[in-house]
């Protein structure tokens, strides 16, 4: 049974949407965040980055206490207000070849502990505790957790019925994608929403996991540091965004290498060839077709690799997923690298578009060999979750990514 709740977010005038909201802070290069910054006195970023006036270096403490004053200098200048009710609120975000709707929420700290709320992959402890130190001083949160659930009839009719209506927000950003949001505060809808997800027994993680870890535990900390703890406090509770499994888009990332672990491409080929059937392309950009088959560039020329299936032996899950199968038969023994997250001789980059950077990567001699694969599917995804198993770091590059400040829960 998952636990989700309605809340009274703190949001931007109908009027200033459109130039508060921002991407996620990664997602811009140095030169897009100085305009913003420099050209849009509204921009969320400004909360983010306060420091950008100084053009100086803080400690992070510092910096959280900055994001937290600017915070307060917005919403004192009305640029934020918060809702006078609890209230869901449906997002739909349309891009020029796709529409992904669902509904912000209050989603339970307890819930993930109880393993109501999986992961599919790990998070690095440095992260997370850098993450629950900037909540705990700035006091918000303005990115919601990126959560899926089965197609759920009740909730898709609710949905359909305000589509119909007037948005709350309706603007078009300069990427193409258009930002549509509609609040439900209405008792009734409120009620059939938290009871319909009363019948899901899992939401899985799609994107934000360190995020959710992060705020998980802060509540475990706060709740032992308030003597009056009820367990229904804000701290308890994250911001999500439940979007429908049908809705979500998964891509793979393509792997980078800088070296053959001291083999030259001939040694390469004939370590691969045991485990792998290996047809050369030459030219001809291949990517994969099928599940256990993989693309190859080296030296110039593109490989298709197709697993032997009596060279290798599915013991679970995890094992059939490609991204595992590669590490295990050939980045680990053959390349030699051991961290998959942290080694530095190994890049990754996803590959939404289908683009050849297979190739324009290796060929400017940055790195040596390059890999791509098919996409997970979100029936492996969920196969490997639910039997206690994690994915690999960058198995999967999810969709839809979301935008900052169109809602903010406050702890």
């Amino acid at each position: 049974m998952a636990i989700v709740k309605p809340f009274k977010a703190v949001r931007p005038s109908r009027d200033k949407a459109a130039l508060v909201s921002s991407k996620s802070y990664e997602a811009y290069t140095p030169a897009e965040l100085g305009a913003k910054l420099n050209f849009n006195p509204f921009s969320f970023l400004h909360i983010l980055n306060p420091d950008y006036k100084y053009h100086q270096e803080v400690s992070s403490e510092q910096r959280f206490q900055l994001v937290h004053k600017k915070y307060t200098e917005f919403k004192s200048s009305n640029y934020f207000s918060k809702d006078n009710k609890p209230a869901f609120y449906i997002y739909q975000n349309n891009t020029p070849t796709k529409s992904y709707c669902g509904i912000i929420s209050a989603t339970a700290a307890e819930d993930y502990h109880n393993n109501v709320i999986k992961k599919h992959e790990d998070t690095l402890e440095k992260r997370e505790l850098l993450f629950e130190k900037y909540l705990k001083k700035t006091g918000f949160n303005a990115e919601p957790v990126l959560l899926t659930y089965p197609d759920n009839e009740v909730i898709e009719k609710i949905i359909k019925k305000h589509q119909k209506k007037r948005p709350e927000y309706e603007f078009t950003t300069t990427d193409r994608n258009s930002h549509l949001l509609w609040v439900i505060n209405n008792e009734k809808e409120i009620s059939q929403i938290t009871e319909a997800f009363k019948s899901v027994t899992t939401l899985y993680i799609a994107d934000g996991h360190h995020r959710t870890t992060s705020s998980c535990l802060l509540a475990k900390k706060l709740a032992k540091e308030n003597k009056n703890h009820t367990g229904q406090e804000p701290y308890n509770f994250f911001m999500s965004y439940l979007l429908p499994e049908s809705q979500l888009d998964i891509y793979e990332f393509n792997r980078f290498i800088r070296d053959l672990n001291g083999l030259n491409s001939a040694e390469l080929l004939i370590e691969i060839g045991k485990i792998f059937k290996i047809q050369k392309k030459h030219q001809e950009f291949f990517r994969p077709t099928e599940k256990n088959q993989f693309s190859m560039y080296l030296d110039g020329e593109f490989y298709a690799l197709s697993l032997k299936k009596s060279a290798y032996k599915f013991t679970d899950a995890l094992s059939k997923l490609d991204a595992q199968i590669l590490f295990t038969t050939v980045l680990n023994p053959i390349l030699g690298i051991n961290d998959i997250r942290n080694d530095s001789k190994i890049v990754y980059s996803q590959n939404k578009s289908g683009s050849l950077e297979l190739k324009t990567k290796v060929d400017s001699g940055e790195f040596k060999v390059s890999f791509g694969m098919l996409p997970a599917t979100i029936e492996e995804l969920k196969t490997i979750v639910d039997a206690n198993l994690l994915m690999p770091p960058k198995t999967t590059f999810i969709e839809p990514k979301l935008r900052s400040a169109l809602t903010i829960y406050e702890l």
